[in-house]
């Protein structure tokens, strides 16, 4: 028993000193402080808000082997900038192309580019999602590729 509370002193006494580290304000990267009071002040303009020109493109009837491309016009018709983080798709055979250099500033047009290859595909109906990750309020806008790849002759 003596043993248990030795023990239980020990330890708290240990988490009472590692707690004390020194000024945490002097640990503060002031850099990040800046950008995170500039994302505060876009916030509160509203969030940017995209307007596409389709979010479904429909490429009708294909060969097993062809590559199907199209591009989605989006918009920000929002009061801030939209930064577009990621784009992810349901397979490998879906390659999309966005502007990851700059953000698209309230009121401009930029391209998502997708490339599908749909080698290996043939035999029906095929759909292919590309997700975007955007700093909009939804945080998410799905693009959708489908149609029909028929086996090669």
């Amino acid at each position: 028993m003596k043993k248990i509370i030795i023990f239980s002193l020990v330890a708290s006494l240990g988490i009472f000193t590692a707690c004390n580290e020194g000024n945490a304000a002097a640990k503060v990267d002031l850099t990040k402080l800046e950008a995170a009071k500039q994302r505060d002040i876009d916030i509160s303009k509203g969030a940017p808000i995209i307007k596409f020109d389709k979010l479904v493109y429909d490429f009708g009837t294909v060969t097993d082997g062809d590559i199907v491309e199209t591009t989605f016009i989006l918009t920000n018709i929002g009061k801030s900038a939209l930064v577009i983080t990621d784009a992810k798709t349901t397979c490998g055979c879906t390659v999309p192309t966005w502007p990851k250099d700059k953000p698209v500033l309230p009121g401009e047009s930029t391209e998502i580019k997708v490339k599908f290859n749909t080698a290996g595909k043939g035999g029906g109906r095929q759909s292919k999602d590309v997700t975007l990750f955007t700093n909009t309020a939804v945080g998410r806008e799905v693009l959708k590729l489908k149609g029909i790849v028929n086996r090669k002759s």
